[in-house]
């Protein structure tokens, strides 16, 4: 890690944004799962008979129903929940805020842990300030899938200037995934443009040139995963005027990429849709959002979301099968 901590520093990030000492469960009725909060952008992550299930918070505030700009989205720390079953689920809190990197400026959106030789790493988004701008790529790391989790490196991964601007421009940098295949890992993000690059074993440094993945109709939300041969990159693309999940697949990282459609229809009530791939407990798990949950009388919303799962199943061919949400 080549960022050091203060002894300060260090304490206000496990006040703020470390596992919480009276952490609560509860059972899962259905969907959406989590339904005490607004939750956005599942990243499931399997370690070691848990499934662990990172969200960013969708927080409301007075007037967000008039923002427009991304400015209807308030994420201001990333949670965690942890189930063994499925059932029974626990609620670990906050283990990152934006605030926990220092070039950031705040506005968290989507993220996801993988780990790596007993480490776990928080590829997430923020936005960046000088002298980096628009949205960024950040990384963090921890000992514990839990946390609390700190900058690994002291600046952004990915940011503005490293990518083409394309035509959303800064908000192009946004919506980390990441497959550890083998001795290889690659991070892919993008809004508008799918951007594609293999990493450093350390996990904190590109290693070569990004690319640029043609996938049709990408809108943002990539994700990776690989299931025996065959490589996966779904992905929220443009339906009928909303996001819905779709996908391509590849017999190597390196592609080509062979587009497969439609995954999913167009989430209730939300513009956005994020995917979420698991195999847990013998089955397979598609996780994402809606915004349908109507929390202290507020109604979702855009930046009002709902996390919700439901099972996955693929053909002979290893071909996913469409999901009815429900």
């Amino acid at each position: 890690m080549n960022k050091v901590l203060t002894l300060c520093g260090a304490a206000l990030l496990m006040v703020c944004c470390g596992p919480k000492v009276n952490e609560k469960t509860f059972v899962a009725n259905g969907n959406p799962l989590i339904t005490d909060k607004f939750t956005a952008d599942p990243a499931p992550l399997v370690h070691e008979g848990t499934l662990y299930l990172y969200v960013g918070h969708d927080e409301y505030y007075e007037g967000q129903d008039t923002a427009h700009g991304g400015r209807e989205f308030n994420i201001t720390e990333w949670l965690c929940y942890s189930t063994k079953d499925m059932v029974t689920w626990t609620d670990h809190g906050a283990v990152l805020c934006p605030t926990d990197f220092a070039w950031a400026v705040g506005e968290a959106w989507a993220s996801q842990v993988v780990e790596k030789d007993g480490k776990f790493y928080y590829f997430t988004t923020v936005q960046a300030g000088e002298p980096f701008v628009g949205k960024a790529v950040g990384v963090a790391v921890s000992d514990s899938p839990t946390g609390p989790f700190v900058d690994a490196i002291g600046a952004p991964l990915v940011h503005d200037k490293m990518t083409d601007n394309g035509a959303r421009g800064w908000w192009n940098d946004i919506d980390p995934t990441v497959l550890i295949d083998g001795d290889e890992a690659w991070v892919c993000w993008g809004n508008g443009t799918c951007f594609l690059a293999k990493l450093k074993p350390n996990m904190t440094e590109l290693d070569g040139d990004i690319r640029v993945l043609d996938m049709p109709r990408f809108v943002e939300g990539p994700w990776l995963h690989k299931r025996d041969s065959l490589y996966y990159l779904t992905y929220a693309g443009m339906g009928y005027g909303r996001e819905n999940i779709q996908y391509a697949t590849a017999t190597s990282m390196e592609g080509p990429w062979t587009y497969r459609g439609e995954l999913t229809g167009m989430a209730e009530n939300s513009f956005t849709i994020h995917p979420g791939i698991a195999h847990f407990n013998g089955k397979d798990y598609l996780f994402y959002h809606n915004a349908v949950l109507t929390l202290d009388s507020i109604p979702g919303a855009i930046g009002r979301r709902s996390v919700c799962v439901n099972e996955l199943h693929y053909d002979d061919a290893g071909l996913m099968l469409p999901v009815e949400q429900r």
